[in-house]
């Protein structure tokens, strides 16, 4: 029985209330299609002050997580992030309950804050690597900066990918 070779991680980092990672989505859908177990793709916390509920949009994630629904979260959540610039958190509990999730629990989350040291562990970890927006990836020890221009990402992330795990291009 042969072992096989560890997935190729690539980090995503991610505000779910940028309207860049919104875009972004389209290409992890993509590189998920492609790759499949392959590719690991992880979904960073990268918060921005700018955007007044990333913060609790991060918390909330975390409890999707705990609760086996981290990904359909994020795509929810940043598909209505011009609503949860006007309406706040409770749009946050309000996709988790359209999600199936325990919404209680998520508003529960957000109040004691549970998940709160996991979001500070990744902007901290974020700033110290260089990420300096949104969306940012890292595959490879490359850190690729989407924040003011995703062209060709996706491209150069399929490049490395394909290069780390012995494909021919």
């Amino acid at each position: 029985m042969t072992d096989s070779p560890s997935p190729v991680v690539l980090e995503f980092w991610c505000e779910l209330q940028c309207p860049d990672c919104r875009t972004a989505l389209d290409d992890v859908r993509a590189l998920r299609e492609r790759y499949g177990a392959a590719l690991d793709i992880q979904l960073r916390h990268f918060p921005l002050e700018k955007h007044r509920h990333a913060l609790a949009a991060a918390q909330a994630y975390e409890e999707a997580v705990a609760q086996g629904s981290g990904l359909p979260y994020a795509e929810a959540v940043l598909a209505r992030i011009e609503e949860l610039e006007r309406r706040g958190e409770p749009v946050l509990v309000e996709a988790a309950a359209e999600l199936g999730l325990d919404a209680d629990e998520v508003d529960t989350a957000l109040v004691d804050g549970r998940h709160l040291l996991v979001v500070d562990a990744d902007q901290a970890e974020g700033k110290a690597i260089g990420v300096a927006g949104t969306p940012t990836y890292l595959i490879g020890g490359e850190l690729l900066d989407g924040s003011k221009d995703q062209t060709g990402l996706r491209e150069r992330i399929v490049s490395i990918a394909d290069r780390l795990l012995g494909r021919e291009a």
